[in-house]
């Protein structure tokens, strides 16, 4: 089933909700002490939007979102951040993105990063390409000499530390805290690699950007795994190029 037609619509549609809030939005929850980790009313209002809208267009597709959950035992589940980086989206910074993926069986099949600042689509279909509104694009084929690399990791936890000043002595340090446009970057080939290990990310914020990068051509996998399971957040997603070089570096700087 091609999901772009009805799917990237409604996604769109959101950013009539996201956009007249956009540094401008007021904090309604603070999950942690990290200023990074809130909620404003908009996140809610986005992730309503998008389970009435694709439960009337998918009944029998689950809806499974950030801030209220949902049944993730399902067969086919759509898995939504409504704001991927509400942190920016507060403070009126652009790395902030609604983002979706499809579930079926375990698998993403179908995913979506929304860039609502700028109205532009990043958007994959597994085995159909990876696509910028509607053109196709593709990761880049820089070294890790060349490369920037984004890293999410939680640095008090042992041997993490390490892993990162090998990661900054080898390649250029890239961080935006937000998972979602570090993925569409790398899928439009402007980044390299995005690295996850003990990650503060959840299911939502890699899922949708995985299927991005391996549809543009890249290659994601667990660390320390030939393939990838959404629901492991260990990951590393990158060019071709890169990826081998990488899984070296991290088991290097770990022993």
């Amino acid at each position: 089933m091609k999901y772009k037609d009805t799917v990237l619509p409604i996604i769109r549609a959101t950013r009539n909700i996201t956009l007249p809030s956009f540094g401008v939005a007021k904090i309604t929850n603070e999950k942690s002490k990290h200023p990074a980790d809130i909620v404003t009313e908009i996140d809610g209002a986005v992730e309503l939007f998008l389970k009435q809208h694709l439960s009337e267009a998918y009944p029998d597709v689950t809806f499974v979102g950030e801030e209220n959950g949902g049944d993730r035992s399902a067969e086919r589940f759509w898995l939504v951040d409504p704001i991927d980086g509400t942190g920016h989206y507060l403070r009126g910074l652009p790395f902030c993105t609604t983002m979706l993926a499809l579930i079926e069986h375990g698998v993403v099949t179908f995913s979506v990063v929304y860039d609502f600042v700028n109205d532009t689509m990043y958007w994959a279909e597994r085995g159909e390409g990876a696509y910028c509104n509607d053109e196709r694009i593709h990761v880049g084929t820089r070294t890790l000499a060349q490369s920037y690399l984004c890293v999410e990791t939680k640095l008090q936890k042992e041997g993490n530390t390490e892993r990162m000043i090998a990661i900054e002595k080898n390649a250029g340090y890239f961080h935006t805290i937000s998972a979602g446009w570090e993925f569409a970057m790398i899928a439009l080939g402007k980044l390299d690699a995005r690295i996850c290990f003990d990650a503060w990310g959840k299911d939502y914020d890699f899922a949708p950007g995985s299927l991005l990068v391996s549809e543009a051509g890249g290659i994601v996998t667990n660390i320390g795994s030939e393939t990838y399971d959404y629901r492991n957040t260990d990951l590393i997603a990158s060019n071709k190029v890169l990826h081998d070089e990488i899984e070296k570096l991290l088991e290097r700087a770990k022993n």
